[in-house]
């Protein structure tokens, strides 16, 4: 019979003539065949099935051989027997190499035709040991596929116990080295199928032995970890990534991001391999885990290697996002990256270039899914452009293809970027010492006490919180000086932009520290403000003289000038900063920034009582200090003798033209003489009540009488103050500590005061009096360190002394010119700030702030202000009057609305050094009540817009309204860029450290750092990273 197969397959018949006569052999089988007969058709059909010339030899060695086996058992079992598949599998078939796929489809085949024999047994476990021998051998994708189809269907062969944990890793590595060259989509697909069997093959040895699994793993690591830069293991490994269980991601991070023994070099490489996974068609979950390492890295501070491996890969993951099959895994890992990476705008620049050309891909190609991802990739774009604005020239075009698509809220973005940044990731792969303390949940950045250096802490937070007022001082074009002015500017970007949770003004502390301040100890927060304020707007004022002392060149092209810095500038540096020419105070030029913000006017009036003449005086102030009454201090403090030992002084600092020192005739002494209003059972105090005290007439009698010109004597007199131009921001601060004549000692005033969320203050317009004295403003001088303190307390004058005042008003009514009557404004105010002390004395105690963010639009278009803003231009209750400093009323259905109510609670923030939190309004208002030695000290208050008003017609800033945060400039970036990256490598550096400390290591841990952990009346230093370098490493404190 074999001799006619032979004969047939090598004639030269026709095929039908062929397969007739096969079907006849095949037929034959059925009868009673000799066993030589059976081995001499087994050996011709074996030949025709691994040596035959054509895929008809084949088919028909297959027919004949299944025919022969199935009625032939016995025979067909001894003919293949274990020595013969040894054979096969170690030396091949004739010309057949050992390792061509044929041979295992061959072996495939007879053993299901011996399935049911006892000899398989034996076939198995030859088979167990060569397959592990050929995994070895690195056998390319095809023969892989051969062998997986084999084990799939005969289990039996897989290697057991240790040979099987060695053959899935040896599969594994196989795997690394498997490469297509092809170009063809076909090769491809033929290629990818290859592969997807191999990984199917393994998934199935892990779920029948999961003890293989971890030793996998381990081999996937070691091998896209390799850095021999002769092996470039092959993406193909993308394929196992969806056969590990999603839930083995914490444990598998954790050991690989904690284990010592992985090098910097190879975690960055394995990362690198892991990204360019993302191009693996059909591989699912690849974004999840390399995700879950970047994680983890930041985790453990590694933040070196996410640096290097971001810039190298970025363009990459993004070339991916061409590519349907792939892009959503790679939008996932690309917007990790570039969210995390928050230190540097390069990331993202590395791809600006490629944005506009795949939004206009993804707006043409057709595809259902395009439109949603287009949206998801564009809100990406926006959050990008917010965290690095300032660079016009690449973001135009940008936004000019985007401009149709929704984009994102600011608050949706800042709580993206918060949650994203690599000091906030959740740190559950680490160890205790290792965890750091990120950045609050506010998303601002906390000042590290330097050494009770809470006073300037404090006062720094509420002039960021000030919001017109820090956009201003960004925009300043101040490159390259060296100015006060420029420390705070860069004293606030890293405020804005740092990714360090406290920042260290060093710096800043030496720049602005008053010569009189020892350093180390506690001082005044107020006095503090004044002399800052002061030396930024003499700072400014001596710049621009020696601007105007320059020669100017006229030219009608060109009306630019160059700064101090050499950069190009608008004519005027601090006319960009100024109010409407209308409201700029006659005798100057232009206004500094701090005069723009922060500077009001006042009038001085002395009245003569005997003739009615009236001497007015207007001074400057950046700030009102408000005494308490006589009475309120018996409350906080023991009462010297006399109503009072102190002058009433307008605490205005060195802008308001003249020292703190008080006008001689306007001090009154601690005489039995000087009278003052009883005290009676009122409600508590409030600001407004201050306001008016601060602006209550007094009398000026006897020792304190007033010379007057026209009488040419000594008089009575009457001295009244009158704001006369209401300054942006309003600074109001409670002269709370009394001097203690019989300890000497100043103690505080625990006095609790009710601080409004609104206010109006009245503003009088003057016209020109009729006078029989005056006197302008003297200029602008530094105050000495002794005119600093203003302490005084004012006095009102007794009811027998209004009663004779009314009555000689009356009397002297005909000598009085009438065009000295003023217009009263009610201008409103919104709470801005608190700053508070806590404490009982001013060597002592401890300083933190409340702020929000407000700017002089918010406050009318809060629904609530609105109201209390309309009642306050007319619609208000009649007893309301525009001559008094009065808080706003709610309506009880207006309530809910206010700031501490629950959908606003969070627009109060809480700053206590390096410690940052969420707050409300309500906890301002009642902080004194919970705390008794916690009270307001300087307040700061917003001037409101009035609905369809302007306030000053618009502050400008480098020609723009200053409506939004403005862009970094390039020397703040740098810096800011600078210090962030000194930051992670030093939070990496503390985490090595630590991790090595870690095993003989029994310190506890504290996860805020060391001051923030403490009740609000402590205060000390904390060590910290900024402008002085160093990490947050410092644990000792003062304690007083």
């Amino acid at each position: 019979m074999d001799k006619i197969l032979e004969g047939l397959v090598s004639s030269n018949h026709s095929v039908p003539v062929k397969k007739a006569i096969v079907k006849k052999v095949v037929e034959a089988a059925e009868k009673e065949v000799t066993e030589e007969q059976c081995q001499s058709l087994f050996t011709l059909t074996t030949r025709l099935i691994l040596l035959g010339e054509d895929a008809f030899q084949r088919q028909i060695g297959l027919q004949v051989l299944d025919a022969y086996a199935r009625y032939h058992r016995l025979e067909f079992e001894r003919f293949f027997s274990k020595d013969f598949v040894l054979s096969l599998l170690q030396q091949g078939y004739g010309q057949l190499d050992r390792k061509d796929p044929a041979i295992i489809d061959y072996i495939h085949c007879c053993l299901r035709l011996l399935i049911s024999c006892p000899s398989v047994l034996e076939i198995f476990s030859v088979i167990q040991v060569e397959v592990l021998r050929m995994v070895c051998e690195r056998p390319e994708p095809a023969l892989c596929a051969r062998l997986n189809t084999l084990l799939s269907d005969f289990v039996q062969c897989i290697p057991r116990d240790k040979s099987g944990v060695l053959f899935c890793q040896q599969l594994v590595r196989t795997i690394s080295y498997f490469h297509c060259f092809a170009s063809q989509e076909r090769e491809l697909r033929e290629y990818v199928g290859q592969v997807t069997k191999v990984s199917t093959l393994l998934q199935n040895i892990w779920k029948a032995d999961p003890a293989t699994l971890l030793p996998s793993l381990q081999e996937v690591f070691a091998i896209i970890s390799s850095t021999d830069p002769s092996f470039d293991p092959s993406i193909a490994l993308a394929s196992l990534v969806q056969h590990i269980p999603v839930q083995m991601i914490t444990v598998l991070i954790k050991s690989l991001t904690t284990d010592q023994n992985v090098k910097d070099a190879s975690m960055t490489k394995a990362l690198c391999r892991m990204i360019d996974w993302l191009s693996w068609p059909l591989a699912q979950h690849v974004d999840t885990w390399v995700i879950a390492l970047l994680k983890g890295l930041a985790a453990v501070q590694k933040f070196t290697i996410l640096i290097d491996v971001t810039l190298l890969k970025i363009e990459l993951v993004f070339s991916r996002l061409w590519y349907p099959l792939v892009r959503q895994g790679a939008l996932a890992v690309l917007s990790h990256m570039l969210l995390s990476f928050q230190h540097s705008p390069e990331a993202f620049h590395l791809v600006v270039p490629h944005v506009v050309h795949l939004v206009n891909s993804l707006r043409t190609d057709g595809l259902s899914t395009s439109k949603t991802f287009l949206l998801q990739f564009t809100e990406l774009i926006h959050c990008m452009m917010y965290q690095y604005s300032g660079f016009p020239d690449l973001y135009d075009h940008i936004l000019e293809a985007i401009k149709d698509l929704p984009k994102p809220s600011e608050d949706k973005i800042k709580l993206v970027l918060n949650q994203s940044a690599w000091t906030s990731q959740s740190n559950s792969f680490a160890s205790g010492l290792l965890r750091q303390a990120g950045k609050s949940e506010t998303g601002k950045t906390g000042l590290v006490n330097l050494g009770n250096t809470c006073y300037m802490n404090s006062i720094i937070q509420t002039l960021f919180m000030a919001t017109d007022f820090r956009r201003h001082v960004l925009s300043l074009p101040l490159n390259g000086s060296n100015t006060l002015m420029k420390k705070l500017q860069l004293l606030f970007a890293f405020l804005a932009h740092t990714q360090r949770a406290a920042y260290a003004p060093r710096n800043f502390l030496e720049a602005s520290r008053p010569p009189w301040f020892n350093v180390g100890s506690q001082q005044d927060c107020s006095e503090y403000l004044r002399f800052l304020l002061d030396r930024l707007h003499e700072e400014e004022k001596t710049i621009q003289v020696l601007e105007s002392a320059k020669p100017k060149i006229a030219s009608a092209v060109d009306t630019s000038s160059k700064d101090p810095t050499g950069q190009t500038s608008s004519p005027d540096v601090g006319q960009e900063f100024s109010l409407d020419p209308a409201e700029t105070k006659p005798g100057t030029d232009e206004r500094t920034l701090i005069e723009t913000m922060f500077g009001g006017s006042l009038i001085t009036g002395i009245r003569c009582l005997q003739c009615n003449c009236i001497s007015e005086k207007e001074e400057p102030f950046t700030d009102l200090s408000l005494a308490f009454c006589p009475s309120a201090t018996s409350q906080g403090s023991p009462q010297p003798e006399g109503p009072s030992e102190e002058p009433k002084v307008l605490c205005q600092g060195s802008v308001n033209g003249g020292s703190e020192i008080p006008e001689p005739g306007s001090v009154k002494s601690p005489a039995s003489n000087v009278h003052f209003v009883p005290a009676t059972n009122e409600p508590p105090l409030s600001v407004p009540d201050l306001v008016n005290y601060f602006l209550a007439p007094e009398i000026l009698d006897e020792e304190n009488a007033y010379f007057c010109e026209k009488c040419s004597s000594l008089q009575r007199a009457e001295r009244t103050l009158k704001v006369v131009s209401a300054p942006e921001y309003l600074i109001l601060t409670l002269l709370r500590f009394s001097y203690d004549a019989k300890c000497h000692v100043r103690r505080k005033i625990l006095e609790n005061v009710t601080i409004p969320p609104l206010m109006r203050l009245p503003v009088h317009a003057p016209s020109r009096p009729t006078q029989c004295s005056s006197s302008t403003s003297s200029p602008l001088q530094v105050d000495s360190p002794e005119s600093s303190e203003n302490l005084a307390k004012k006095l009102k004058p007794s009811q027998k002394d209004e009663e004779e005042e009314e009555k000689e008003r009356i009397d002297g009514s005909e000598h009085t010119h009438r065009g000295g009557e003023m217009s009263v404004q009610s201008v409103p105010y919104v709470l801005s700030s608190v700053v508070m002390h806590s404490g009982v004395s001013s060597e002592s105690g401890h300083y933190y702030s409340y702020g929000r963010n407000i700017n002089g639009a918010d406050g009318a278009q809060h629904p609530a202000n609105h109201f209390a803003l309309k009642e306050d231009l007319g619609n208000g209750p009649a007893e309301c009057s525009l001559s008094t400093c009065s808080a706003l009323s709610i309506p009880p259905e207006q309530e809910d609305k206010l700031p501490n109510s629950s959908q606003e609670a969070r627009d109060w923030l809480l700053f206590n050094d390096s410690r940052v939190t969420f707050s409300s309004f309500q906890s301002v208002q009642n902080i004194t009540n919970r705390f008794p030695k916690d009270t307001a000290y300087v307040l700061m208050y917003r001037r409101q817009e009035l609905p369809g008003q302007s306030v000053n017609g618009g502050l400008m800033a480098n020609g723009m309204r200053v409506s939004a945060e403005p862009p970094l400039q390039k020397d703040l970036l740098d810096a800011i860029i600078k210090d962030n990256k000194l930051y992670l490598q030093e939070q990496e550096l503390n985490a090595r450290t630590q991790a090595l400390q870690a095993p003989s290591s029994s310190c506890s841990f504290r996860p805020n750092g060391s001051d923030d952990n403490n009740p609000p009346g402590s205060c000390g230093p904390s060590g910290g990273g900024g402008g002085g370098g160093g990490g947050f490493n410092t644990i000792s404190r003062l304690v007083f």
